[in-house]
């Protein structure tokens, strides 16, 4: 008499053996996926003009998270510190005014004393421009300006307080910056941007900030 065929299994048994075999590990896949882009590196999509010429509207921008320190997505716990802003750094924050996120370059931190005539920087009694016309001097960088519209409100002699930096478009005239919502922790600065890898009309491409 031929054996009685073996039993098949349900279907829920096989959908658990597969979540096991293979649900778990799409899990963990996901989840270092949201790490990694909201921890290591992310992209900016420039919407506006406040930083022409150094980036234009439509330009897409590679974020490095760790600059700043490693966090714990959504909790925004620090892992890992990193350095500290520095006047030059083009950086990714939250405005204080409205959460809206925005990209702008660090001109002084936490010391400084800050002067602004006609979009021209002093910071401790030393102008960042040679010359009129020439790009500012922020050591490392150099921050070209436009002053087509002017060069918006003036500063007079701000002292920025410790763990705080002052930010500022690079087209002094047309930027919502630091002079119109204030001074922006340094802890609330989540990235900075190292370069452009997407211009509009020109494709890809690789331009160092």
């Amino acid at each position: 008499m031929p054996a009685a065929p073996a039993p098949s299994p349900s279907p829920r048994r096989g959908a658990r053996s597969w979540l096991r075999r293979e649900g778990l590990p799409l899990v963990v896949m996901l989840l270092l996926l949201v790490v990694a882009r909201s921890s290591l590196a992310n992209h900016y999509h420039v919407p506006s003009g406040s930083m022409e010429p150094t980036l234009m509207p439509g330009d897409r921008v590679v974020v490095d998270m760790r600059a700043y320190g490693v966090r714990v997505p959504l909790a925004g716990w620090t892992v890992w510190p990193g350095a500290a802003p520095a006047p030059g750094d083009v950086v990714v924050f939250r405005s204080p005014e409205d959460g809206t996120r925005l990209i702008k370059r660090v001109v002084a931190v936490g010391g400084d004393r800050v002067d602004l005539q006609d979009g021209h920087l002093t910071i401790n009694g030393v102008a960042l421009a040679p010359a009129p016309g020439l790009p500012e001097n922020f050591g490392a960088r150099q921050a070209r300006l436009a002053l087509d519209a002017g060069g918006g409100p003036d500063i007079d002699g701000l002292v920025v307080p410790e763990g705080q930096v002052l930010v500022l478009g690079d087209h002094r005239g047309a930027s919502l910056d630091g002079r119109y919502f204030g001074l922006v922790d340094s802890d609330a600065i989540y990235g900075q941007a190292r370069g452009v890898f997407w211009r509009r009309g020109d494709g890809p491409l690789w331009r160092r900030l």
